[in-house]
């Protein structure tokens, strides 16, 4: 079948089924049409063939097959697919969002800029119809009160005749349309920054609402709302994952929920569940983005403070960028507004997608179910195995991730958005999250986390086999497709809202190890002369040099002041202590002398006569 043939077809199927639906009271865009029609077409239990041209009963079938689906209000899997079908209808990423904000707000002045743009006025009335004009333009654009309100009128008017007085607009008219255009943005900004700046002193500011003061009461409500939305989402989904675990565990009781739909309501909580997640990211960037802008309005007007002071004229290359700076940042406050006020009504609009389940599990068989039970949380989940890790000495083709060896390990794209795919290709569809610390499998650029350590050596061993029963799974329950991220295996059911994230699959890991290189210093021989000399004055004085020393005659001189300085070197032995021993103690002993002296005093006669008497005994005798 020819592809125009085939959109035709398409188109009558999807126009068939929204009459359909319509004759049964029900409204069914056409986005949700075609999904459906997808959906029950990728079922093989429906029996289509995508390789066979559809007959007029094919087709019949198919009409009749997926208005079925869409009337069954009790079917929680129904109710999954209106959700994703409304979000993806209704979100668009930050940039995306103010960018199409911005061109919206510049289509609807565009006849407004128009009329000034092309005016051709002459007479002094119709100048000053045009100078109205340009004030109601500087009031829209910059969205600070109501062109139709006296007061604010007059004030912007004011403001504006300080910088652009009426009899400037000759010399406006013989610009061209581009520069027109471009005068009058920067007319605004400046009208503007005026404006708020006379609203912060008090002397002005008509019809100027205080934005930060607004966004710092309603960003922290509406977080709290959405946190609680998840929190009752959560408890949610750990009481239906308890009872699905023991229902997996006994084939009895799995076949007695059956008719519950325990699993599709799972399915339910747990999308709900990620598209809060996502909308509370976007409003803790814009909580980060307002009090990052509150600083700087602050210090803005603080320099436009000390720039003007008690002075009557300032020049205008000092106050009209800060001007133009204060414009832009409000602008950015109301960005911040605006987009606050859409993630907010996302949010109230997604609840009734929940409806199901009061209906489907009422308190009272919730309770009969959950007895003697234990409800884990995720992170009780997680905790339980955080001590098991994989070995890596158990495999030797199969690479795993760490966080302590992949420097961006939190920024991987985890397949089936962070849950075990072993757990469930095996338990029929149950969806327990993975713990990465006990490793990430890299299998095919893709990056796969466990419940347990069990279940990562098991998948590892035959990963193709549990990603196609995964894939046949996804077939039955067609939500699952965008719950899980399965966007490659089904190009043709990509939403629009996470077509950009396609790419991130080709994220790689920064794996951290410890290496260490050594080079040598010179890997060849230098090739440097170093006697070369390129500075021929260079030469010619090492020439002079060389001519004069041949000439010369060295001597050597030594005087008694320099033979000191030179280096002197002795050597000595060092002392020792030494004895000596003799064989025997001997002694010898002389005589002591004893010799007398007699008559030496003298006596009565006049010649003395001394007698000397020697009693010293002989040598032998002693």
């Amino acid at each position: 079948m020819p592809p125009t043939q085939a959109e035709s077809v398409i188109k009558n199927i999807i126009r068939e089924i929204g009459q359909e639906c319509a004759g049964h009271g029900e409204i069914v865009s056409e986005t949700l049409a075609a999904f459906m029609v997808k959906a029950v077409v990728l079922d093989p239990s429906n029996g289509f063939n995508m390789d066979r041209t559809l007959m007029k009963s094919d087709v019949q079938k198919l009409v009749k097959v997926c208005v079925c689906r869409l009337l069954d209000s009790k079917n929680p899997s129904l109710d999954t697919i209106k959700m994703q079908v409304y979000f993806d209808m209704n979100y668009t990423s930050r940039e995306e969002f103010l960018e199409e904000h911005h061109r919206v707000l510049e289509s609807r002045l565009g006849p407004v800029m128009r009329e000034i743009t092309d005016n051709r006025a002459c007479a002094r009335e119709e100048l000053e119809s045009l100078y109205r004009k340009i004030v109601s333009y500087v009031l829209l654009c910059s969205g600070l009160g109501s062109p139709t309100d006296i007061k604010i009128v007059r004030e912007a008017t004011a403001a504006l005749q300080s910088v652009f007085p009426q009899a400037e607009l000759g010399t406006f008219l013989t610009l061209s349309k581009k520069d027109k255009e471009r005068q009058l943005h920067e007319l605004t900004m400046i009208v503007t920054g005026i404006r708020l700046f006379n609203r912060d002193c008090g002397k002005g500011g008509e019809g100027i609402d205080d934005l930060p003061a607004i966004l710092h009461e309603a960003i922290p409500a509406t977080t709290q709302h959405i946190d609680s939305q998840i929190q009752i989402a959560q408890d949610q989904a750990y009481r239906y994952t308890a009872i699905l675990e023991k229902a997996a565990k006994n084939p009895l009781m799995s076949v007695e929920l059956q008719p519950y739909m325990l699993k599709e309501a799972l399915y339910n909580v747990r999308q709900y569940e990620v598209f809060l997640q996502i909308i509370l990211s976007d409003v803790i960037t814009c909580a980060q983005e307002v009090e990052m802008m509150t600083k700087q309005l602050g210090a803005q007007l603080e320099q436009l403070k000390m720039t003007i002071k008690s002075k009557t004229a300032v020049p205008t290359s000092q106050v009209f960028p800060i001007f133009i700076a204060l414009s832009r940042l409000w602008t950015s406050f109301q960005d911040e507004t605006v987009l606050i006020s859409v993630l907010s009504n996302l949010t109230t609009h997604l609840e009734p997608f929940l409806g199901s389940h009061d209906l489907l599990f009422p308190e009272k068989v919730m309770q009969n179910l959950l007895d003697g039970l234990t409800v884990k949380t995720d992170v009780c989940r997680v905790k339980e195995h955080l001590e098991d890790r994989v070995h890596l000495v158990d495999f030797r083709k199969q690479e795993w991730l760490f966080p302590e060896t992949t420097a961006n390990f939190d920024k991987l794209l985890i397949q089936y958005r962070g849950f075990c795919g072993y757990t469930f290709a095996t338990t029929d569809g149950l969806l327990l999250p993975g713990n990465p610390a006990i490793g990430i499998l890299k299998y095919k650029e893709k990056y796969y986390t466990f419940h347990t350590k069990d279940a990562a050596y098991l998948f590892a061993e035959n990963p193709e086999h549990y990603i196609d029963l995964i894939k046949e799974k996804a077939k039955k329950n067609a939500e699952l497709i965008q719950l899980l991220e399965l966007h490659q295996q089904f190009e043709t059911l990509i939403p629009y809202s996470q077509m950009k994230d396609v790419d991130k699959h080709y994220i790689k890991p920064i794996t951290k190890c410890e290496s260490s290189t050594q080079t040598d210093t010179h890997i060849l021989p230098p090739t440097i002369v170093r006697s070369y000399e390129w500075n021929e004055w260079e030469l010619r004085r090492k020439a002079i040099k060389l001519a004069n020393l041949r000439q010369k005659v060295t001597h050597s001189v030594q005087t008694d002041l320099s033979h000191m300085r030179r280096e002197n070197y002795s050597q000595v032995y060092p002392p020792k202590d030494a004895s000596t021993q003799s064989m025997r103690e001997g002694s010898t002993r002389v005589p002591r002398p004893q010799i007398y002296l007699a008559g030496l005093r003298g006596g009565q006669s006049k010649i003395t006569s001394g007698v000397k008497v020697n009693l010293t005994r002989a040598v032998d005798e002693t």
